[in-house]
């Protein structure tokens, strides 16, 4: 572990998501290994790696679509696996796909949301905020089937947000979008990452310099790499995020094999 990992708890921070040693098995697979971080409230965490490497995995353990093996997931100091409402009530998650409905325009599908969190009263003016958080205001009547991958992607994070969580989990966030709509997402979660704490996972190495004040990387399933993204540019010996990210990923593999 790098030891210019930032440490939101020395500055009076709460702890907002905690891996306490997650592994996940899938038959003789071992997926995730015994995996352990904290991410503090007010801190965007960059979660690297490559393909196949746990990211999402991880991710799902941390919402709770997935039981862990062994270790413990908590979610602002909520046991993951022994309290999952109480859990999800704090957690906006946007998988890579989201969960989307393509005959609905953005309109009902969060109200549909709304329901389901039984915002009640407080929907009209929390729907509002999302809306313009997100940028959805010229498709909110159009069917989501209709909408460019960019306008999903922000529909989604809509949906996310909608019952005001604590902590946003996103995987993959930009995936597949084209530049503009790049970054225009980057600047909606720039923006939200003020207030929220936010754990996103990415492949863009870009990405996390625009947004990410530390970074997590995982290979083989192991936790290589947590630290701050100048701490890991260093490792790269010269060559920046890109070099680091081969260096580290690579050693793992030889250290698996």
């Amino acid at each position: 572990m790098d030891n210019d990992t930032v440490s939101g708890a020395s500055q009076g921070r709460r702890t907002m998501i905690a891996a306490e040693g997650l592994t996940k098995r899938f038959g003789s697979f071992v997926a995730v290994r015994d995996v352990s971080f904290t991410v503090d409230s007010g801190e965007v965490v960059a979660f690297l790696g490559p393909n196949a490497a746990g990211k999402t995995t991880t991710m799902r353990m941390l919402t709770g679509f997935l039981s862990p093996t062994s270790g413990v997931a908590r979610i602002a100091g909520t046991d993951v696996s022994e309290d999952r409402l109480a859990a999800a009530a704090r957690i906006g998650y946007l998988p890579e796909s989201g969960p989307l409905y393509a005959d609905m325009t953005p309109d009902a599908l969060l109200n549909f949301f709304a329901k389901a969190h039984r915002l009640g009263s407080s929907l009209r003016d929390r729907k509002r905020e999302v809306i313009a958080q997100c940028g959805v205001e010229e498709v909110l009547h159009k069917r989501i089937s209709k909408l460019s991958r960019g306008f999903r992607q922000r529909v989604g994070l809509a949906a996310a947000m909608l019952h005001e969580p604590d902590v946003l989990i996103l995987d993959e966030p930009t995936s597949g979008l084209d530049p503009n709509q790049t970054r225009d997402v980057r600047a909606t979660l720039r923006k939200i990452g003020r207030k929220k704490t936010i754990l996103l996972s990415t492949h863009v190495l870009q990405e996390v310099e625009a947004i990410a004040n530390r970074v997590l990387l995982i290979s083989e399933g192991a936790l290589v790499f947590d630290g701050t993204v100048s701490a890991l540019a260093e490792q790269g010996e010269g060559h920046g995020l890109e070099g680091a990210f081969r260096a580290l990923t690579k050693a793992s593999a030889r250290n698996a094999g």
